[in-house]
């Protein structure tokens, strides 16, 4: 008898146990697990230590908070192409350095200072998201990546919960100085722990990928990749922007202390959705979901406190993990495998773009509007996204 598992994919909590199973899968989950555990904090915490600390509104603190991101959207290709010529171990002994650089002297730094540094430090920071997805496309068969990389939204949901919510209680705890110096530690850990891992980056083999011609910018860069790569930074611009929105709302009203609570509520309903999308026989068009998650943010513009909030977000939460699988199981399917860095280095750059954008709109928003303006704003520009993404992928290169 042939091994169903191994050659048709499953339905239900079966198909996340299949893909588990698969060698590395497993591991490079868990790892990457851990790695965003740092990397979902950065914002919260630099948000809080440009208000808290350096005395700034959530105008400049946005500002702050999208450097980073901004210096990622820019690195990740880069950072990705180095992988796909040289290997990760190279890329991790780079971006280590600077890291541990920035995080121990930004506590020191004044806004100027912060602003240019952080973005730098963007540059030189291991794009750990879209190394985990190239890790995945490359190890996972193509006919079950969708349970595959909601397995994946669903462990980035997992760090959601925990990192802001670390950042916003050590920063409140010990300070916003102590708390980034332990997420240069937590991304130092994580660039140890990939470090051992060493997994392999390419289905046809490492040396077959350096060596051999890479295809041209045509064949590969097709309207359904720029439409997949569109969603992605409109469903992150709507999440990003909801997030900074509601920590303001929050912060603001001297609610700060709900900030870890709402998040992991929303992560939760986040997870339940993942689970729902991966283990379904099949799944929604991108476009579909997109658009369900910038409606299912409008309504929290509603919210006129910290258990209203908490609730008026479920039906986003719902929408999200499911919208970025989606999006991952859409350009794993587009890309090479012999530029395979490089294209989840730009899904990376999409990314980062949809952060780099949501932060310092919802921040301008915040302060001259209201926390509810910027979720509205947010949400309606996923909606419209999802309208100009829906014909593009419907062309098959």
């Amino acid at each position: 008898m042939p091994d169903t598992a191994a050659t048709a994919p499953r339905a239900g909590p079966g198909a996340f146990a299949d893909v588990l199973r698969l060698p590395g899968v497993g591991a490079i989950t868990a790892i990457g697990m851990a790695a965003r555990i740092p990397a979902t904090a950065v914002g919260v915490t630099l948000t809080l230590h440009t208000v808290t600390t350096l005395g700034h509104g959530f105008g400049a603190a946005g500002l702050v908070a999208a450097a980073v991101p901004t210096g990622m959207a820019i690195g990740a290709p880069l950072l990705g192409t180095m992988v796909d010529r040289h290997g990760l171990r190279p890329v991790l002994a780079l971006t280590m350095t600077a890291g541990l650089l920035f995080w121990s002297v930004a506590p020191l730094l004044g806004y100027a200072g912060l602003l240019g540094a952080a973005f730098v430090a963007g540059i030189l920071t291991l794009p750990v998201f879209s190394l985990v997805r190239q890790v995945i496309a490359a190890a996972v068969p193509a006919g079950r990546r969708r349970p595959a990389f909601a397995l994946d939204s669903m462990t980035v949901e997992i760090s959601y919960m925990t990192g802001p919510a670390v950042g916003s209680l050590l920063t409140v705890w010990l300070g916003s100085a102590t708390t980034m110096r332990v997420i240069g530690a937590g991304f130092v850990l994580a660039g140890i722990a990939l470090w051992r891992l060493d997994p392999p980056v390419r289905a046809d083999g490492d040396g077959a990928a350096r060596t051999g011609p890479r295809p041209p910018l045509r064949s590969w860069l097709t309207r359904p990749l720029v439409g997949a790569l569109l969603a992605v930074t409109a469903a992150v611009i709507a999440i990003m922007g909801t997030e900074f929105a509601f920590i303001a709302a929050l912060t603001s009203s001297g609610q700060a202390w709900a900030i870890a609570l709402v998040n992991a509520v929303w992560c939760l309903a986040s997870l339940v959705g993942g689970f729902l999308y991966g283990s379904a026989r099949r799944g929604l068009p991108l476009p579909l979901l997109l658009a369900a998650l910038g409606l299912a943010t409008l309504p929290a513009a509603l919210a006129w406190s910290w258990w209203s909030l908490l609730f008026l977000l479920l039906p986003a939460g719902l929408a999200t993990a499911s919208t970025l699988a989606a999006g991952s199981a859409a350009i794993g399917d587009l890309a090479p495998d012999r530029v395979r860095g490089l294209v989840t280095g730009l899904q990376g750059s999409a990314t980062t773009l949809g952060i780099a954008i949501a932060t310092p709109l919802a921040g301008v928003l915040v302060d001259t509007a209201s926390p509810g303006v910027a979720m509205l704003a947010c949400g309606s520009i996923a909606v419209v996204a999802a309208g100009v993404a829906a014909p593009l992928l419907r062309v098959r290169a």
